[in-house]
């Protein structure tokens, strides 16, 4: 009898599922950018292009006009999906270069070289980034997902903020999470090193994100340089490649997540929504304003990450 009353309601709930798809999926989506702003002659740096939210940010800006520039680790995966998008819009201005966020002479050999071929860039976009990943460090000895998602992000927009300034009015978009909500920044073991989750390790990082945009728009104020981090949404893509059980729950939930050009849309609207011009410092959902953690909201807080963050990484930044 158990047995067939657990089967009757799975049978109910997936018959409700199929009928109300359709709604589900326009749920799901979220909010979507209804800009028409075009990009013409406007040049756009995005990081993790090859793939995910960070490729259908790239074919949607190009489609708009902007020379984008896509920085991936992988430059092979990275031109194969710019033959993507020059597929998909022919006369797309794409181009690929070589950047590894998880170490620090390639990010520097890449804006050494950056600043050498362009004399403008209008957006930066700090989308790249790894989830949930195995106890690694990265080159320069730092915990990966803290390594990546932030340090590198910091040290690519310390080395670019000129060439953003002498482009102004320009933007940067820092990738976030709703993840950021369960993070803490631990200074006493920022590379996880006395204990490692990689959930905690991957929520401190996006937390990171966070207050690295609000202390970031703090100190540009003034320059028509603004700075906002989103959170894309549970978006089904390769970032849980790490995880077999987050795989398989994505998988089973696809109906409920955003596709990457959904999850897409809020760095779109971030990136070149009219209305935000002169706004910086703030945290976008869904094409919104959305909520920001307490300990993200903390100014001492992102005062204290930003010099350890100079520190670590041999910068100052006035």
């Amino acid at each position: 009898m158990l047995l067939l009353m657990i089967a009757a309601g799975l049978g109910l709930v997936t018959l409700l599922v199929v009928f109300f798809k359709p709604q589900i999926r326009q749920y799901a989506a979220g909010g979507v950018c209804q800009s028409a702003a075009t990009l013409n002659g406007k040049t756009v740096l995005i990081t993790g292009a090859n793939t995910g939210i960070g490729k259908e940010t790239a074919l949607d800006l190009a489609r708009r006009g902007a020379r984008v520039i896509m920085a991936c680790r992988d430059v092979d995966k990275g031109e194969e999906a710019a033959a993507g998008i020059r597929g998909a819009y022919p006369p797309a201005l794409v181009e690929v270069r070589e950047l590894d966020l998880a170490d620090t002479c390639s990010i520097r050999a890449f804006a050494e070289t950056l600043l050498r071929e362009i004399n403008q860039l209008h957006v930066l976009i700090n989308n790249a980034g790894v989830m949930m990943c195995p106890y690694t460090k990265t080159v320069d000895g730092f915990e990966m997902h803290i390594g990546v998602n932030h340090l590198g992000h910091f040290l690519l927009t310390h080395l670019l903020i000129g060439l953003l300034k002498r482009s102004a009015p320009a933007r940067i978009v820092v990738v976030s999470s709703l993840a950021h909500n369960f993070g803490w920044i631990r200074f006493h073991d920022l590379h996880s090193q006395g204990s490692y989750n990689s959930g905690l390790a991957y929520c401190q990082s996006k937390l990171a994100n966070v207050l690295f945009a609000r202390e970031l728009a703090r100190r540009l104020r003034g320059t028509e340089v603004t700075v906002n981090s989103v959170h894309p949404g549970t978006v089904n893509s390769d970032l849980t490649r790490h995880s077999t059980l987050m795989t398989i729950f994505f998988t089973v939930f696809a109906m409920f997540l955003k596709t990457p050009r959904e999850g897409a849309q809020t760095s779109i609207y971030c990136a070149l929504a009219e209305e935000l011009h002169a706004i910086s410092g703030k945290h976008f959902s869904d094409c919104a304003p959305a909520f920001v953690a307490p300990q993200g909201r903390s100014e001492e807080t992102a005062r204290r990450l930003w010099e350890v963050s100079c520190e670590l990484l041999g910068v100052e930044w006035d």
